[in-house]
């Protein structure tokens, strides 16, 4: 048997965009006729959402897939899935694919949790035996025995991926595709999906492919990774590596010149991005000397009102998690003010990070903005800025340069003083 458990050649998939052409009613019924009768002369675009994608992935790697919204992350899985066909090349699995791709994907509303289970082992091409050989431990993963009688459309996103994960990962699949899907669960049971794909790759030999934008996972279960952007394959290998390139890729948003994102920055409107800079004594960096406090300077326009303004940012450590938010109505001395209004107008904010607060190493800070308690404002996954903490020399003068262990490490006050005791006690 090939040790080669997915292999894809020149894999592309392209879909046919219209255009919508403005104007009153007539400009429609003439545009319509010209259709008609001159059908290239309507308004569409090839749009390819994967290009001349390779790759070859062996038995048993775990494989991380990242890269930003629309980048084809989903459009790639479901080909290998087999739920939609490529416009170009091909691809070869060797091996049973299990696949959990969307919240309910392969399940049938009207039957119940137990006829599901049932439905899906069928449709992996196992034998009623063999299901029902698993069932109780499937039950038992997905701890949704209270409602296994009742149909699914009943069921919450929650318990709707509880249930598929469970399938997907105990009916002797030789390949199983996790999609951004678990993310709809609650933090204990991705913990124990993250667990059970770590066990059938390490111990069980079986070959995963992971899509997550928390990164901080990707590192920890996979040991290869895929970096997609536009639709291509950025990079190939080691998942440290692929995860460092896209977090300092400008796909990721490094905000060095913002000229190069004003498709991204212009789609809201009510708000618009003028300028974010990280600043060290007045002068923009992305390599932070930690001995020096980190302004966060954002400009922005607001184009109409905007009610109970809120802009923050979700400060982040090399992997992607959020170390804490910080939001611009927050006081240090009453804590959290209400958000209010915004009207039209050039605004500026900066927030202050003080020296000596982290560790050397690479972090990210997202800005995100939102009406509060109505909707995010665009672009709804925030604008990311990667930087760099270096070492300052500040430590070097310590008894222990650089033994500054976790992640935050602000210089704390203490006080010691001598007690008026007799020391011969002791003796």
């Amino acid at each position: 048997m090939t040790d080669t458990a997915i292999s894809v050649q020149g894999l592309g998939k392209n879909y046919i965009i219209g255009h919508k052409k403005e104007g009153d009613f007539r400009h429609a019924i003439g545009n319509k006729l010209r259709n008609i009768f001159k059908p290239e002369a309507s308004e569409k675009e090839v749009f390819w959402a994967l290009k001349d994608i390779d790759f070859e992935i062996k038995h048993g790697e775990a494989v991380g897939i990242i890269g930003r919204n629309g980048a084809g992350k989903s459009t790639l899985l479901k080909i290998l899935s087999r739920i939609t066909d490529p416009s170009t090349g091909r691809f070869e699995i060797n091996g049973r694919v299990s696949s959990l791709l969307e919240v309910g994907t392969g399940f049938h509303s009207e039957l119940t949790g137990r006829e599901n289970i049932y439905l899906n082992g069928t449709i992996l091409g196992m034998k009623r035996a063999e299901i029902k050989q698993k069932f109780d431990e499937i039950v038992d993963f997905s701890g949704v025995e209270k409602f296994l009688d009742t149909p699914v459309k009943h069921y919450s996103s929650g318990m709707k991926v509880r249930l598929a994960f469970s399938v997907a990962a105990h009916l002797e699949p030789e390949i199983l595709i996790v999609d951004e899907v678990l993310a709809v669960g609650d933090a204990e049971f991705q913990k124990k999906c993250l667990g059970k794909m770590d066990e059938a790759s390490k111990n069980e030999g079986k070959t995963v492919l992971f899509v997550s934008h928390n990164l901080g996972a990707v590192r920890a279960f996979c040991n290869k990774g895929i970096l997609l952007s536009n639709g291509e394959i950025q990079y190939f290998g080691d998942i440290n590596e692929t995860t460092d390139k896209y977090l300092y890729s400008e796909d990721a948003f490094l905000v060095e010149d913002l000229r190069k994102f004003e498709g991204q920055l212009n789609k809201d409107d009510k708000l618009l991005y003028e300028n974010i800079e990280l600043l060290q004594d007045g002068t923009p960096v992305i390599s932070v000397n930690n001995h020096l406090p980190l302004e966060i300077k954002i400009s922005f326009q607001v184009l109409k009102r905007i009610k109970g303004f809120q802009i923050f940012f979700d400060f982040c450590d090399g992997d992607g998690s959020v170390l804490f938010r910080s939001m611009h109505y927050e006081d240090s001395t009453k804590g959290f003010n209400k958000p209010e209004d915004i009207f039209p107008g050039e605004y500026k904010t900066t927030a202050t990070i003080p020296a000596n607060f982290l560790v050397v190493g690479n972090y990210s800070i997202v800005i995100h903005s939102a009406e509060y308690g109505i909707r995010k404002i665009n672009p709804s996954e925030g604008l990311r800025i990667n930087f760099t903490i270096e070492e300052s020399g500040v430590y070097q003068r310590t008894c222990y340069p650089m033994d500054r262990r976790g992640k935050f490490t602000p210089f704390i006050k203490w006080d010691l003083q001598k007690e008026n005791i007799d020391i011969n006690i002791y003796r």
